[in-house]
């Protein structure tokens, strides 16, 4: 896959460039881990209800991944989720996508002031959107004090995951264009939202136009099955198999030589192989019985050994993504106060 790929279209214009220094301190390089308290009663019943539903009808569906599943109903039915009294939710249009801006009760216009958080949502690339993922972006904005940016991408199987990356490349224009500078400018996503927003801030650092941070929630960051599939908590992720990240990554290729570049195949992309110094500070959140605890692991030492600033934060006995089961889970709702003290101060 080709990360860095321009981005076409009346985004091109020419954009502010005000660069100012980097305020954060350059790591020593070694991650900081932090771990959590937990699980509450309510997160091992959240992690057994998981166990027992999602993890089988995922791991039935990866047997067959190539057919036309409705993936996209998972989002069409959380429409009906009613948004916190007060949300202010304006569509974007995008080239080739939407988004939603999202606003808490109480947070300022998003009118080029202050901070704006650019969300990418999860979902294996391949389904959810600003609807599935409300309650994580209602909660960021409030935490935050900060609109939501939430891009609805172009997904699998029809179109690839760089379409995808030039759909959030999109988004980060757009809010460019709206009068932000980079410094007050959050990348944040979730599972392959994480993915996504890493593969971005690399794009944008090619570019010279670093954002202030980075946060990732249960990333996938890296497409490699084998080393999550030999990781021991292949044996306690409440929702993911192993087969799962075969059906993964066979759906990403596939996508990928549906949309040759330049006659060929696009080359599947690896965040990971290139993190370099220069990156946005970056805070990850993951489950301590996760699959991906190794992607955030190994993402955390490769980027505070390129001197970013970085911290991980695990939480034993939850399930991945476990923040979409705020307020109900104790846990959930904690790691979402955190992340919005953590944006806030990254772009105070």
């Amino acid at each position: 896959m080709t990360a860095f790929s321009p981005v076409s279209g009346s985004f091109r214009h020419d954009l502010r460039r005000r660069r100012t220094s980097r305020r954060f301190s350059v790591s020593d390089g070694v991650p900081v881990e932090v771990i959590e308290t937990g699980p509450s009663v309510a997160a091992r019943l959240v992690w057994l209800a998981s166990w027992l539903t999602i993890r089988p009808a995922v791991a039935a569906l990866s047997y067959l991944p190539h057919m036309p599943w409705p993936f996209g109903i998972i989002d069409f039915v959380s429409r009906v989720m009613l948004p916190t009294p007060g949300t202010i939710r304006t569509t974007v249009s995008l080239p080739h996508a939407s988004a939603q801006l999202v606003r808490a009760p109480g947070v300022l216009p998003a009118d080029g002031h202050r901070r704006v958080v650019l969300y990418l949502h999860g979902g294996a690339f391949l389904t959810c959107g600003a609807n599935s993922h409300s309650r994580i972006v209602n909660a960021l904005s409030k935490f935050a004090d900060s609109p939501v940016l939430v891009v609805n991408y172009r997904l699998i199987p029809k179109h690839s995951v760089t379409m995808a990356l030039d759909d959030c490349h999109d988004a980060y224009r757009w809010l460019r264009l709206r009068g932000y500078e980079p410094d007050q400018i959050v990348l944040a996503g979730d599972s392959a939202g994480g993915y996504l927003a890493l593969a971005l801030a690399q794009r944008l650092h090619k570019e010279g136009d670093e954002p202030a941070a980075l946060v990732a929630i249960s990333p996938l960051l890296q497409l490699a099955k084998q080393p999550k599939q030999a990781h021991p908590n292949i044996k306690t992720d409440a929702m993911f198999p192993a087969r799962a990240f075969d059906a993964l990554v066979a759906l990403v290729a596939s996508a990928a030589a549906e949309h040759p570049v330049n006659g060929k195949p696009e080359e599947l992309y690896e965040p990971l192989d290139y993190i370099e110094p220069g990156l946005p500070r970056t805070l990850i959140h993951v489950s301590g019985s996760e699959v991906l605890l190794h992607d955030a692991r190994l993402a955390a030492r490769l980027l505070a050994a390129a001197g970013v600033p970085t911290e991980v934060r695990v939480w034993p006995g939850q399930i991945h993504d476990f923040q979409l089961a705020a307020p109900l889970v104790p846990e959930a709702t904690r790691s979402l106060r955190q992340i919005g003290a953590y944006i806030r101060e990254a772009t105070d």
